[in-house]
């Protein structure tokens, strides 16, 4: 079956998969086997997030590990296998409003269909540091719970000072000898608990005012070190023209990056889908990949912005497939339901 389907503005849909990540993959798997013939639309980085990890070492099922790009292909192939078809296509805006949906694309086409799946994702910062394009994944990664065990013995960095670089130090002070956090400001943003927690650590030190500059390394090397720069006042890579820049080489066996992510719904920022303030998509109370509009369901990191595990993300990708096989069968039971007699008939 191909992998790349054409689009007709005539062809309705009973399911339509946005996102091509795991959790869409899984989605695609467990709608296909119930015959709903979904169309997975990859957006612009097919694959998500795991297609940057190397090594996958935490999924169920490969103790010896596998390759992220790997992971991802295989689940495309067991989608396509069962019956889901592939398309590429970015989503511009959702027309959610009546049946059937309608997607617009950035090409100008037009898909329309009765139940929607999102598994868009949420996409890591970067710092745009001189060498991150080429590390990413060697190295250098969003994801300590991902990749921290790869680091044990190493000297690692932590760029941030939200919530989220405390838990990535903290996670990564079980494996690393030493854990330095790199942060532009001389406070951190982090909540109280969690500053306490990192500066508490006999494993966890602090570089104030200071900035990830350049990473050295190589793919075949990974990272061995990095340069950073300092500024008394903070902020330092806004005042290199200065040259009151401090630099500095150091040498590390990896980087984290632990300045947030943000979930890929602008498209949905106008519809009735609730987003929470961060722009994750609200689900319905209890265990269900509902949202606030009947039909469209939640799937992976663009909903879960605490776990973003792969395996998390796989199991809300089959339950976001089950809620929409249910919700669909529901429909058209009501749908071709006989119409409720008369008083008139009733009487005769």
């Amino acid at each position: 079956m191909s992998t790349d389907t054409p689009i007709t503005d005539a062809t309705v849909r009973d399911v339509v998969i946005v996102g091509s990540g795991v959790a869409g993959l899984s989605a695609a798997v467990y709608t296909a086997r119930a015959d709903l013939e979904p169309l997975v639309l990859e957006g612009p980085e097919p694959g998500g997030q795991l297609t940057l990890t190397t090594e996958v070492e935490n999924y169920l099922g490969f103790p010896e590990g596998i390759g992220g790009m790997e992971l991802i292909q295989n689940g495309k192939e067991q989608a396509t296998r069962f019956g889901a078809e592939f398309t590429h296509g970015t989503v511009e805006t959702a027309t959610l409003e009546e049946q059937p949906f309608a997607l617009e694309l950035a090409s100008g086409e037009t898909i329309r269909t009765r139940a929607l799946i999102v598994a868009t994702g949420a996409s890591a910062r970067w710092v745009g540091a001189d060498g991150e394009d080429e590390l990413m994944g060697y190295g250098l990664s969003t994801c300590a719970t991902c990749d921290g065990a790869f680091h044990r013995g190493d000297d690692v960095l932590v760029i941030g000072g939200g919530d989220s670089a405390m838990e990535e130090a903290l996670f990564l002070a079980k494996f690393a000898d030493n854990v330095t956090v790199v942060h532009r400001r001389d406070e951190l943003r982090a909540s109280d608990i969690m500053a306490k927690r990192a500066r508490d650590h006999d494993a966890i030190a602090f570089r104030w005012n200071t900035e990830l500059l350049e990473i050295h390394g190589s793919q075949e090397d990974g990272v061995t070190g990095a340069t950073l720069v300092r500024h008394p006042d903070g902020h330092p890579t806004a005042k290199l023209e200065s040259g009151e820049v401090d630099h500095e080489t150091v040498d590390v066996g990896g980087i984290f990056y632990g300045v947030g992510h943000v979930p890929n719904t602008e498209f949905l920022a106008e519809t009735a889908v609730e987003l929470d303030e961060a722009g994750y998509i609200r689900t319905e109370p209890g265990m269900t990949t509902e949202t606030a509009v009947e039909g469209v369901f939640g799937a992976g990191d663009v909903m879960d912005p605490d776990y973003r595990q792969a395996i998390t993300a796989a199991g809300t990708g089959s339950m976001a497939a089950l809620d929409a096989e249910s919700w669909l069968e529901t429909r058209e039971a009501a749908e071709h339901a006989s119409p409720p007699l008369a008083e008139a008939e009733l009487d005769d």
